[in-house]
């Protein structure tokens, strides 16, 4: 079973529609215990995160990710929820992340040149950096479906894919059994599906 959190922050239907064509045994929750039977842990989010982590760790969910991460069970982290997984964001003030990849969410208006629009909106290629797992049904150059205004700095060495817009920025990211998409592969069509069935496939990692 994969337990979708529900803290709040995003319109979680087309995950679970796209989970549940790929067969997925899904379910929507933000129950601590439920997290904990699960075998695989997605945490989707859209808006600040400042808001985001506030609900999480008020609400106890954050203490119970980082916990099942350190247990070696997959988590997968999409848009905010990927930028929840690093340390720390500055998006609209400093603010505390999860902790479990190295690194800090920054606004792409630093890095990329400023005839492009902000929020980046629109269909970018992958391009990987080493072999995740993840991404096994995927090819080089595959094209997926970006979202955001601000993204990872400093986690160079836990990088798997970039997109270029502009600067190349970070598109993926994995550290040990934790990854995380700063596209949206639930909007992304047949590649989006692909990696999520990829990730369905994992197996808890233990210590």
């Amino acid at each position: 079973m994969v337990a979708i959190v529900d803290y709040g922050v995003g319109n979680l239907f087309s995950l679970v529609s796209s989970l549940r064509a790929l067969g997925v045994d899904a379910v929507v929750s933000g129950d601590k215990e439920t997290l904990i039977r699960a075998e695989k842990i997605i945490l989707p989010g859209v808006g600040a995160f400042g808001d985001a982590a506030e609900k999480l760790f008020s609400s106890g969910l954050a203490e119970t990710l980082q916990a099942e991460a350190k247990k070696g069970k997959p988590l997968l982290g999409i848009c905010l929820g990927m930028q929840l997984l690093f340390d720390r964001s500055y998006e609209y003030g400093e603010h505390k992340g999860l902790g479990l990849i190295e690194g800090s969410i920054r606004p792409i208006e630093e890095v990329i040149p400023s005839s492009l629009k902000i929020p980046h909106i629109g269909w970018n290629a992958l391009h990987f950096k080493g072999n995740s797992p993840i991404f096994k049904y995927l090819k080089e150059g595959d094209y997926v479906y970006f979202v955001h205004s601000y993204y990872g700095a400093g986690c160079e060495k836990s990088v798997i894919a970039t997109a270029e817009y502009g600067a190349f920025l970070t598109a993926a990211v994995q550290n040990g059994n934790v990854y995380g998409c700063q596209f949206h592969p639930e909007k992304s069509g047949e590649v989006g599906l692909k990696i999520l069935k990829a990730f369905c496939e994992l197996e808890e990692k233990k210590e």
